[in-house]
């Protein structure tokens, strides 16, 4: 079967369309579906602002919960009514954004080599997340409060594990002291107190990790959260009754699933299908790449290799990699201040974000052999450079259109036009600047560099830094003397080949009305 055959490569070009159905309606860089894990981490904050709210005025004896919540939120619109109702709705924001964000990567294959530890340690998180967001219906002690701590004591009384069922804590009302309610509250509380400490290992190994949406989506999502606290306020479903079965319940279905699960099967399928989930994602980063467009191959791609000779120790690739694979370390010629960038071969995601980054990184320089500070052994910078003079030589009296492309976003190769010189890279941040330059002295009748979307670099940051150095604002930057007219930067994920044609298309006419662009002006075709 062909791997753009297979179900996974189907789902992830579902995904894909819905992303640019979203990208259409909110722009790429504040398309929630590429800020998933960034929402996340909002439905936290605003989750400890109400959270924080309701402690200060909430009874945490088993006899005072019910009745200081309903006086709490009597009047819905009231600050206390509306940070109750923001707190649920939070909940399930953070679980649905949590889900969907698991559900992204995975579709991606993003769970091994340099991001296994991310995906471990995200995965691990789940039992914290299902904890925190399932005991925080217990405090409200009201009817469906009962109904799941009754339904979560009976699934944890089916694991042989515990001498005295659980469920017995919740045999008469007298069973429910203040001792076991002050169990909920810590649970409650310190479950997501673990939990952002888990969050905080799980970003170390990538900077500049966005633990906050972009600024508009910040506002809008809050905004929308606040007003289905407004409009559908959360109301209690009557005081708990151990003496009675609970029914009817309005049921938190994206939280509390779990329960009619486990009453429809039974608690011993539950939990072979919970912990054999949980068992498969934590497995993953060790099993086989079957699909490797999705998993990645199984085989490590090589890493950068820094040359200490042409090193000076700028820190410019420490500061430009996105997963923190390089570190500065004292410079082995012994000179006083300068330092060596050394990387860790785990870390490293074989982007080339690095090289693009490095001063001696351009193709400007006289050496018959171009060796820059830091590079990528599978495409190396002199490489590229051979490969352009070689191209531009080829196509001399064509005056093409030099298009740098990305490798992990739409696929470059479908510009088949005599007047387009097609240059892949493993990434568009692996290009240093220079090279647009030098393309254009050359013979180059434009350059158009293709990266992926705001928001969808497979590498994170790579999108970023490209359009920053071609900007002028992020070094090393494209000089100022290069002329704008003959350069364009398009962004296009995988599957979006008609955008970088359109884009070709676009400079092709303008250039077109440039007085020293003479070349063919013929349409492009799909290979």
């Amino acid at each position: 079967m062909k791997v753009s055959e297979s179900p996974s490569a189907g789902a992830l070009s579902a995904w894909r369309r819905v992303e640019r159905c979203f990208d259409r309606a909110f722009g790429a860089g504040s398309n929630p579906l590429r800020q998933l894990g960034a929402l996340a981490f909002l439905a936290i904050w605003l989750l400890a602002l109400s959270g924080i709210w309701l402690y200060a005025v909430f009874d945490t004896s088993v006899s005072g919960a019910y009745d200081s919540i309903v006086r709490m939120s009597r009047a819905p619109w009231s600050p206390g009514g509306l940070m109750r109702s923001l707190h649920r709705y939070a909940t399930d924001a953070f679980v649905l954004f949590t889900a969907l964000h698991l559900l992204r990567e995975a579709l991606h294959g993003r769970w091994r080599h340099f991001r296994r530890y991310s995906w471990l340690t995200g995965v691990a998180l789940l039992p914290l997340v299902a904890v925190s967001a399932i005991g925080g219906f217990w405090l409200n002690w009201d009817r469906l409060g009962q109904f799941s701590a009754i339904a979560t004591a009976e699934w944890l009384d089916a694991l042989p594990l515990l001498a005295n069922p659980l469920a017995r804590n919740f045999l008469g009302s007298a069973s429910v002291s203040d001792r076991l309610f002050s169990l909920f509250v810590f649970v409650h509380i310190g479950v997501p107190l673990l939990l952002l400490f888990g969050l905080w290992f799980h970003i170390q190994r990538i900077t500049r990790a966005a633990v906050f949406p972009p600024r508009t989506l910040a506002i809008g999502t809050s905004a929308a959260l606040l007003a289905l606290a407004v409009a559908a306020p959360v109301a209690s479903q009557g005081p708990a009754d151990l003496t009675r079965i609970p029914t009817p319940l309005a049921l938190d279905w994206l939280v509390l699933f779990v329960h009619p699960l486990m009453y429809a099967t039974s608690a011993g399928f539950t939990w072979v299908l919970t912990l054999g989930t949980f068992g498969a994602l934590l497995a993953l980063p060790f099993l086989p790449a079957a699909v490797p467009r999705l998993g990645g191959s199984a085989a490590r791609a090589p890493v950068a290799v820094v040359d200490p000779a042409n090193c000076n120790g700028c820190r410019r690739c420490f500061a430009d990699c996105p997963f923190a694979a390089i570190t500065m370390v004292p410079h082995p010629d012994r000179r006083v201040g300068r330092e060596l960038a050394q990387v860790h071969p785990d870390l490293c995601a074989s982007c080339g974000i690095c090289a693009g980054a490095c001063p001696s990184s351009t193709p400007f320089r006289s050496t018959a052999a171009l060796v820059t500070g830091i590079d990528m052994p599978q495409l190396p910078v002199g490489t590229l450079r051979r490969r352009l003079q070689s191209g531009l030589e080829t196509m001399r009296g064509a005056r093409p259109i030099v298009v740098f492309g990305c490798a992990q976003g739409a696929d470059a190769r479908c510009l088949t036009a005599p007047d387009v010189l097609v240059l892949p890279l493993i990434c568009t941040g692996q290009l240093a600047p220079s090279f647009v330059e030098y393309a254009l002295r050359d013979g180059a009748a434009g350059v158009l560099v293709a990266s992926c979307r705001d928001g969808g670099c497979a590498f994170r940051l790579g999108a970023r830094w490209t359009a920053e150095r071609l900007a002028g604002t992020r070094a090393p930057q494209l000089r100022a003397s290069v002329p704008r007219a003959k350069v364009d930067l398009v962004q296009a994920d995988a599957e979006e080949e008609a955008v970088l044609e359109a884009a070709v298309a676009s400079m092709r006419e303008r250039l077109s009305k440039i007085n020293d662009f003479s070349g063919p002006t013929s349409k492009m075709h799909h290979g």
